[in-house]
């Protein structure tokens, strides 16, 4: 077991079980043993490869979208752009260089900022950034941001946010936790605590005994948060993560390590821990504020927005190893049987506004 682990078992020894969501949030970002807080997760050296790690194609591609939108509310002046998780900052880089080339006026009138709590990532964004133009400013949360027209960004943000997970008893639906079995390894149990019935999936009425459903009132809530502050300063909000569509009953609670899959108790702190987004509880959220929210998968999203084109161009003069890298990015980037299906693409605009490749019916 490791520290955080032991830590955690004591802690459940001394107090009882914990919940789902508590026992991500210290996994994910203790102070002293979390995941994020203490490793470097991205990349081939690291557990997890994102989009933006992938190709540059996906930064120019949101960069576009984002320069779309801003001209569809009005092109406001002084307008901030910030990414929240920002990760190594490679997104925000290649936004700005292709932000730069599509309109000098836009990108020396922006404001940029990386919304980051981690000290560590935070240090990683500004090696990653340096020299950038305009220079970013970090900030440790969307409310820190300055008013004016808001164009937020998220890339893989929601899945890693802690969610809380009922299992279906015997007795009805009962939160599941974290507790410890007869040898005192970590196990997961059923608790005392049930959920708001009207909040469960539409199918959790004719789930079978065992099934497990999820619920994730921090994303509700950050969502809302991010949704206030364009619905009162006007902008747009991008989001692409993995989930799914529509509510479902699933248990999608899963840890990664060295680019595989873990047990998700076995190694707390030591490896990433996720679960799908419910992308119509996010859309839900932005509604609620007065907002428009539009989904496509990323395969949708980055085909509509030019990514064969993007290709080609790069493709053009290359060596036919380096063009064989560009294809294997499209295809790992907006392929089926990759992340084109998986993962979503979340917009979120006043109501009036409609930004390719989202139709205003979407």
């Amino acid at each position: 077991m490791t520290r955080l682990g032991a830590r955690i078992a004591a802690q459940i020894t001394t107090a009882g079980p914990i919940s789902i969501a508590d026992y991500m949030a210290q996994c994910l970002f203790d102070p002293a043993d979390g995941y994020y807080t203490t490793r470097e997760p991205f990349g081939a050296a690291g557990d997890f490869t994102t989009a933006p790690e992938i190709s540059q194609m996906f930064g120019e591609l949101c960069a576009v979208w984002l320069y779309a939108a801003w001209q569809a509310v009005g092109a406001p002046e002084r307008p901030v752009i910030a990414e929240i998780g920002p990760g190594r900052g490679t997104l925000m880089k290649d936004m700005l260089r292709t932000l730069a080339r599509l309109d000098a006026r836009f990108g020396a009138q922006a404001r940029i900022f990386m919304i980051e709590a981690s000290p560590r990532l935070t240090g990683v964004q500004k090696a990653t950034l340096a020299g950038a133009a305009p220079a970013p400013e970090w900030v440790r949360t969307v409310d820190a941001l300055p008013a004016g027209p808001q164009f937020i960004l998220g890339n893989e943000l929601f899945d890693a946010l802690p969610v809380r997970q009922y299992v279906k008893t015997a007795a009805g639906w009962r939160e599941r936790v974290v507790g410890l079995d007869e040898g005192g390894q970590l196990a997961f149990r059923a608790g005392p605590g049930s959920p708001d019935p009207t909040l469960l999936p539409p199918d959790a009425a004719t789930a079978p005994e065992g099934a497990i459903a999820e619920l994730a009132p921090a994303r509700i809530a950050l969502m809302q948060a991010i949704a206030a502050r364009i619905a009162e300063g006007g902008g747009a909000g991008l989001f692409i993560d993995y989930g799914h569509a529509k509510p479902s009953v699933g248990d999608t609670l899963q840890a990664m390590r060295g680019h595989a899959y873990a047990e998700v108790l076995a190694e707390p702190g030591a490896a990433d821990l996720t679960t799908h987004v419910d992308f119509a509880a996010l859309a839900g959220a932005a509604e609620s504020q007065g907002l428009a929210a539009h989904l496509a998968t990323q395969g949708e999203f980055l085909l509509g927005l030019g990514l064969l084109e993007r290709a080609g161009r790069l493709g053009a003069g290359a060596s036919p190893a380096e063009q064989e890298a560009i294809r294997a990015a499209v295809e790992r980037l907006a392929g089926p049987q990759a992340m084109g299906t998986l993962f979503k693409v979340l917009a979120v605009l006043p109501s009036t506004a409609t930004v390719p490749p989202f139709a205003a019916s979407d």
